[in-house]
């Protein structure tokens, strides 16, 4: 074979490789931008593959990195799957990388309004000359998008105008427990053989030979239960924790309580599409914001009036909370077991947690630890992407940290 068929060889084989991103001093940062924001899309519940990765970031590279319409089209036409991807990519980029306006339409001609902290630049209104050559990656400062820095900060730490572009990408989660097998069947073309529809088959052919008809068990998502800590010593976590929990409301078959000195059931109230008027009307019906915390006593209280009777059996439970305990520490371990043996599982995201050398030395948090499958992080956007593909049923070598018997089912 000669040479050049050689090539063209290896040049067809190139589509199962990853991509080679644009080459230049940015190139490593502007693939770290776009590969966080498919993170985004993947917490928003859109199925982005490995493969449909690649793709993105191969298109995105064919046209040009730099201008945010490209951007847009090269990631509706890989990274959606469905119609119903569609809006929560819409939503994700919008939150991710500003409004995009009316791309399918005509190129963006008017400059974003001067409030937004766009990180990519508008397309040019005119036609490219020919010959003229394009850029090779997006300037280096744009390259700093400010969603993907966002994603790793600490909420408590952030400003009002950082505070509301976490708030817009916090709308777009989706939050999904993982799936069990019920009792009811669905058909299907493999799986055991379906005795009565096989038979009706028979009697409509009159006895003659047919095709075994098939059934196989219907996969239903789990039952979440959040509870989440409002006390004083959650202030500067409390509020990003609930826009996550209204999210998860959303997404169906997620129960909501808050925690602090009583314990409060929140799910009507954040049943709101609008994540705005959920919080106004959470703020109304929390009685308890900012004080202190009897973490025990309130475990007792959902075990004895909803757990116990059903909504936490075969549940994924998640505590929202930084384990500080007014009250008996030995009546919360008492509880946490209670809760482990009812619960499918049982996660505690601790924002406190990612802070250096920290250690679960507070009474509270020593006593649940032994009943606690999984405990991860919550102070960031990012751990909150990792709360929620634990809860979505993420693979147990994949998990942080596990503790006491609860490690041995995680």
């Amino acid at each position: 074979m000669s040479a050049k068929g050689r090539e063209g060889n290896g040049a067809a084989g190139t589509g199962a490789r990853p991509p080679r991103g644009p080459s230049g001093p940015g190139a490593g940062a502007a693939d770290a931008v776009l590969v966080g924001f498919v993170r985004a899309l993947r917490a928003a519940g859109v199925d982005a593959s490995t493969e449909r990765l690649y793709a993105f970031l191969r298109a995105v590279n064919v046209l040009r990195p730099g201008v945010r319409a490209d951007v847009y089209w090269a990631g509706r036409a890989t990274l959606c799957g469905g119609h119903d991807d569609l809006e929560r990519y819409e939503r994700v980029f919008a939150a991710y990388f500003g409004p995009v306006g009316e791309p399918a339409r005509h190129p963006v001609r008017a400059a974003p309004p001067p409030r937004m902290r766009l990180v990519m630049r508008d397309a040019p209104a005119g036609a490219r000359a020919p010959g003229e050559s394009e850029p090779l990656g997006p300037p280096t400062s744009t390259l700093a998008s400010s969603a993907e820095v966002l994603r790793h900060r600490d909420v408590g730490e952030l400003d009002a105008a950082e505070r509301a572009q976490l708030n817009r990408l916090l709308a777009a989660f989706a939050l999904h427990g993982q799936t069990r097998r019920s009792a009811r069947r669905r058909p299907a073309r493999r799986g055991d053989v379906d005795p009565r529809r096989t038979v009706r088959e028979l009697l409509r052919r009159g006895g003659e030979p047919a095709r075994l008809r098939r059934h196989a068990p219907v996969r239903r998502p789990r039952r979440v239960v959040l509870l989440v800590d409002v006390s004083g010593s959650m202030a500067p976590y409390a509020d990003a924790l609930l826009r996550f929990a209204h999210a998860a409301v959303r997404g169906g078959r997620t129960e909501v309580f808050t925690i602090g000195t009583r314990l409060t059931r929140a799910t009507r109230e954040l049943s709101h599409r609008d994540p705005d008027l959920a919080m106004a009307a959470l703020a109304a019906a929390v009685p308890d914001w900012r004080g202190g915390t009897r973490l025990g006593e309130l475990l007792r209280e959902f075990l004895n009036r909803w757990g116990q009777r059903g909504m936490a059996r075969g549940a994924v439970v998640v505590l929202l909370s930084d384990g500080w305990e007014r009250g008996d520490p030995e009546l919360l371990g008492v509880q946490m077991r209670r809760l482990h043996g009812l619960a499918h599982q049982v996660i505690w995201a601790n924002p406190r947690k990612a802070r250096p050398g920290y250690a679960p030395l507070a009474a509270g948090m020593a006593a649940a630890l032994p009943s606690v499958d999984v405990f991860v992080e919550g102070h960031s956007l990012a751990a909150l992407e990792r709360l929620a593909a634990v809860v979505r049923g993420a693979e147990a070598d994949e998990v942080p940290v596990a503790f006491g018997k609860g490690a041995e089912r995680a």
